[in-house]
């Protein structure tokens, strides 16, 4: 009986740790500053068509793979007139997302600095939304399975579909 119960919580405490390990990531990188949209809810509002998608990659990983009707913005480049100048009102929802939600939270920021009220962060990036199997799409706006993996260290949170570096 004993070891049944040791082997139950060593079971336990592993998924625990397999669940929070992204959390665990996100908590180190991000400031919590601008709230997290999951994956499930980010394609209920596409279902909706009242929400603009921003890309905060660098254009190599966009023309990989990008989330459909997505607008790229980067990162190293971010242009905040861009933005303003694709989406006219500042009460306009907007999910932001990278590879895992690091750099989309600083882009997701300046949004909100720029005035725009309604600004999530995508939680886990791309990277979640294919681990769920949503589909992606290349610079010819073809379903693709490859994803932009960021590094090789990174790519282990990249479980579905296929990576590129």
């Amino acid at each position: 009986m004993r070891y049944k119960i040791i082997i139950l919580l060593c079971l336990f405490s592993a998924s625990l740790h397999g669940q929070n390990s992204l959390e665990v990531l996100l908590n180190k990188f991000n400031e919590d500053s601008v709230p997290y949209i999951l994956v499930e809810e980010l394609v209920d509002l596409e279902k909706d068509g009242n929400v603009a998608i921003l890309d905060a990659r660098e254009f190599e990983e966009y023309e990989v793979s990008h989330i459909k009707n997505s607008l790229f913005v980067g990162y190293n480049k971010y242009s905040p007139e861009m933005v303003s100048a694709s989406i006219k009102d500042p009460r306009t929802p907007i999910v932001v997302y990278c590879s895992l939600g690091i750099r989309s939270e600083n882009i997701s920021e300046k949004l909100k600095a720029a005035g725009f009220t309604d600004v999530r962060n995508l939680y886990g990036g791309i990277f979640e939304w294919k681990n769920k199997h949503n589909p992606v799409f290349d610079s010819e706006e073809k379903e693709t399975e490859k994803v932009h993996a960021y590094s090789k260290s990174w790519s282990k949170w990249l479980t579905n579909g296929e990576k590129i570096y």
